[in-house]
């Protein structure tokens, strides 16, 4: 099996414009599932492609009333983030086991998501005086240990969605400020220009959700744009995969070439 490094967009119409393919595409996955060098990553891999799509879920905005008898929506600039665990099943949102002023846990993949989710909040306020990514003080909330080996992580409309990978090709994602930067950018499209997940909407949508995920590893890291590397989704290949991230913005076409 060779795989390239894609440049197009998203391959097929989504079904539900809003519910994303997740970080790594489809035709990634696809041909990874005909691999005979890694035959877990290429099991692991068509499990990815058959689980179902989990449903959209409109997110809630918290209300109130203010003297005037009038319906205003208060919220202050700071984050809101709750991480559950799926426990390795397909059900979400799972068990809550972090929120938000709780100290650290022992799971990694929890602390990895919920420092994402925050850095990714800082840029959107710092950059854009933007309050998360509705605008308007939206919790941020995120599933880890999601599916059996499941080789992706995704905005589903309403929380984000960590796999943990398979181990021989792709290893956990909540490890890559890029990929939180970049699905969260979904959520800020989603509540801004809804451009539909299909044709050259969808190739735009894509596009700015990776402008997202560069700015968001930027902005933590202190970088400049020469500074930067344009990377997205480095750290999500294992030490045995021939690549450095899923795409690079700087030079695409480059961040990986696996025989």
């Amino acid at each position: 099996m060779t795989i390239h490094e894609g440049r197009g967009g998203p391959q097929t119409p989504a079904q539900q414009p809003q519910i994303h393919q997740g970080i790594v595409p489809s035709y990634l996955l696809a041909k990874l599932a005909e691999s005979e060098r890694y035959a877990q990553a290429a099991e692991a891999a068509r499990q990815t492609l058959i689980a179902p799509a989990p449903a959209e879920h409109r997110a809630q905005l918290r209300l109130s009333i203010d003297e005037n008898g009038s319906l205003v929506a208060t919220v202050e600039a700071a984050p809101d983030r709750t991480i559950s665990d799926a426990h390795g099943t397909e059900t979400l949102p799972g068990t809550v086991v972090r929120t938000e002023d709780e100290p650290t846990v022992a799971d990694v993949a929890v602390n990895q998501a919920f420092d994402g989710l925050g850095a990714t909040f800082q840029m959107l306020l710092d950059a854009f005086q933007r309050n998360s990514i509705d605008g308007k003080g939206l919790p941020l909330d995120a599933t880890v240990h999601y599916g059996s080996g499941y080789d992706n992580a995704f905005w589903n409309g309403e929380r984000m969605v960590f796999g943990d990978g398979d181990g021989q090709v792709f290893q956990g994602f909540t490890g890559s400020t890029t990929v939180i930067g970049h699905e969260l950018g979904h959520g800020v499209i989603q509540h801004t220009a809804g451009l539909d997940y299909q044709g050259q909407p969808g190739a735009l949508n894509e596009s700015l959700a990776d402008v997202f995920g560069a700015l968001t590893e930027q902005h933590l890291l202190g970088q400049t744009a020469d500074q930067a590397t344009w990377l997205i989704g480095a750290g999500i290949f294992t030490p045995a995969v021939h690549g450095k991230a899923l795409r690079s913005m700087l030079h695409p076409g480059t961040a990986y070439d696996d025989p």
